[in-house]
């Protein structure tokens, strides 16, 4: 919405565009560039920021976008944490990649994960998921709950709302209870068993749902008024689970969080990528304040401005316009 005349700051056009408000000019904001926690001075060979040809769009998103700064909160093992009696994290470097090998030993049974990082690229690649089969996952859903015991600590999002000051916002990011069960397992896997063994799958969701919620409470409370990111739906959409799933998976656990968020006055956002048609309905019924990326075709199968002809008065619309094109266009 559009009818402010005078120059708003960058805070106040975020706020306003959160709240429903008039603003001077849309928001521009260039996401994870502005949005992620980064050291270009990190001389880290596996920190991509560090690279010259960076800097320069580092120094623009700073100077010239609506900064929304993507945060955790710090997560303390909490006096009964026992994780350390059932994993155990190794990290090493082969052939220029750094590997992080976790490794669970519970019920008589080792299970592994095995995750690696390459130098240029600012992601990591699941070579080998913890849960494998049947067994596995039972094994896991034996792990007591102080396994998953942790106190947040917002000293880190206070502080980074602190310094990005009227150039943005900060936004608390999370996964939700999909987001973290569905990691545990091979992306092929996943589809079958969250299709098939609905009754255990549900077991899983509850059994990080209940940390997740007691989490999201406690930062909710302690930084209160501020935007979160959940991400997670996606693992629900087609063509990977039909949309009934979707409303069994995402709307019953995740909608929950979203509720804890509103009642301290946060605003809760949806990360979703692929297809959003069938889903959309579910997410406004969730009372979602805010939806991204929305992906036009190919990559999804909405165009905007039919999401913001439907959904556009209740909810703030992020996104629409993809890195691919940039990847891929001539540089002028």
């Amino acid at each position: 919405m559009i009818g402010v005349r005078t120059m708003m700051s960058r805070r106040e056009r975020l706020m306003a565009t959160l709240q429903g408000q008039p603003v001077d000019r849309p928001a521009v904001n260039f996401y994870e560039v502005g949005g992620f926690d980064v050291d270009p001075s990190d001389p880290d060979e596996f920190n991509v920021y560090n690279s010259p040809d960076w800097q320069p769009l580092l120094k623009m998103a700073e100077e010239q976008t609506d900064l929304i700064r993507m945060r955790s909160p710090i997560l303390k093992p909490s006096p009964e944490n026992c994780r350390d009696e059932f994993f155990t994290v190794e990290q090493y470097v082969e052939n220029g990649s750094r590997f992080t090998r976790t490794t669970l030993r519970i019920s008589g049974r080792e299970m592994t994960k095995l995750v690696r990082r390459s130098p240029d690229t600012d992601t990591d690649w699941t070579l080998e998921p913890l849960l494998k089969d049947i067994d596995d996952i039972k094994a896991y859903l034996e792990l007591p709950e102080e396994v998953f015991s942790y106190e947040p600590d917002v000293s880190n999002l206070i502080e980074a709302d602190r310094e990005v000051g009227d150039r943005g916002i900060v936004m608390v990011d999370t996964p939700d209870p999909l987001c973290e069960v569905a990691q545990l397992f091979d992306m092929g896997e996943y589809t079958v068993f969250a299709l098939t063994e609905q009754d255990l799958f549900h077991q899983l969701l509850e059994k990080h749902a209940r940390h997740l919620y007691e989490r999201t409470e406690k930062v909710a409370r302690a930084f209160p008024g501020h935007l979160w990111r959940i991400f997670g739906p996606e693992y629900a959409t087609e063509p990977y689970l039909p949309p009934k799933l979707f409303e069994q998976y995402v709307v019953k656990y995740t909608g929950e969080m979203v509720k804890i968020i509103q009642k301290y006055g946060g605003y809760a956002r949806i990360h979703c990528h692929g297809r959003l048609r069938a889903v959309l309905p579910m997410i406004a019924a969730m009372g979602a304040d805010g939806l991204d990326p929305i992906e036009p075709p190919p990559q999804g199968d909405v165009e905007l401005i039919d999401v913001r002809r439907e959904y556009g008065k209740d909810m703030v619309l992020f996104g629409n316009i993809e890195i691919s094109d940039i990847e891929t266009m001539e540089p002028p």
